[in-house]
């Protein structure tokens, strides 16, 4: 009786043992295949940006070797000041981030505006408004060129930065997305300031976009981009080539002058140079985006 007395002890020790490393092990497991799973989503994701940086600095023939090459044999460093030479590619990098923050600008003020209209008033109309201005939305693009055109040309704007500026400065998607964000600010808060004799403009700037900063710097990432990869309408209103954007700038030169398909390393040295405010702006922002989507949408 005694010996079994003291081995079920041990019994037990060694079944909860057991089990604790049957959990560490199925830790692991699930751990590897997660970080497996991350680490398959990096490479797919930033592939392609190896893949455009190292073929500027392969040669053409190695461009196109099968099977591919990953690192060229000789980087050709000289391909940038080449491909810097060959057009005015800072210029066309210029134009596109000088517009971009401009529209960015302009977007977050109206549509900061228009939002807390839609958000802190009443009057007659408001659901019809919200609803007409979420219908526009669902058009194509395509099918506001033309109307947009003969206004942009009555007012004198073609060939202008106001005209890339100002066509623009307006997103339903801006004021859809400030709007949700606004109805998320706790109802108190609104009302302990007008009882405290703030007036609406001090509310909106210095209560409303300081609590829904994370969604204005959301929306400022999205604006820019959208804006600096703006290819169709830009290349409609804006024929002056000191005008180009970089994606107007590019095929400009590099089809219609005959580089497409026969200068492939100048093509990537390009489209690196034009993308590099893209990756420098994620840098910079990448914990402000990271924020805004970690913190919880309630305000109190």
């Amino acid at each position: 009786m005694n010996s079994i007395s003291k081995s079920v002890p041990a019994f037990a020790v060694s079944t909860q043992s057991r089990k604790r490393f049957a959990q560490g092990k199925g830790c692991m497991i699930r751990g590897v295949i997660r970080w497996t799973i991350l680490l398959s989503a990096v490479v797919y994701t930033l592939f392609p940006f190896y893949w455009m940086a190292t073929s500027a600095l392969k040669s053409k023939e190695e461009v196109f070797q099968f099977p591919p090459v990953l690192l060229p044999s000789v980087c050709h460093w000289n391909v940038f000041p080449e491909t810097i030479q060959a057009a005015p590619f800072l210029h066309y990098v210029f134009n596109s981030t000088f517009t971009a923050v401009c529209i960015v600008l302009i977007q977050i003020i109206n549509s900061a505006m228009f939002a807390y209209v839609l958000t802190q008033f009443h009057f007659r109309g408001k659901t019809l408004l919200f609803a007409v201005i979420m219908a526009t939305y669902m058009l194509p693009d395509a099918a506001t060129y033309v109307p947009s055109y003969i206004i942009i040309a009555h007012m004198g704007l073609l060939n202008t930065y106001r005209g890339l500026i100002i066509s623009n400065s307006v997103s339903v998607f801006s004021i859809f997305l400030v709007r949700q964000a606004f109805l998320q600010v706790h109802r108190s808060t609104i009302e302990s300031a007008k009882m405290d004799g703030a007036s609406h403009w001090r509310i909106l700037w210095n209560i409303m976009v300081p609590l829904c900063k994370p969604t204005f710097i959301t929306l400022g990432l999205i604006a820019f981009v959208t804006s600096y990869n703006n290819y169709m309408w830009p290349s409609l209103i804006a024929k002056d080539p000191n005008l180009y954007l970089v994606t107007t700038g590019l095929r400009q030169f590099f089809i219609e002058d005959g580089a497409y398909g026969i200068k492939w390393p100048q093509v990537m040295a390009a489209s690196t140079i034009t993308v590099l405010p893209l990756v420098l702006l994620y840098l910079f922002a990448q914990k402000y985006l990271i924020q805004g989507i970690s913190e919880s949408g309630v305000k109190e």
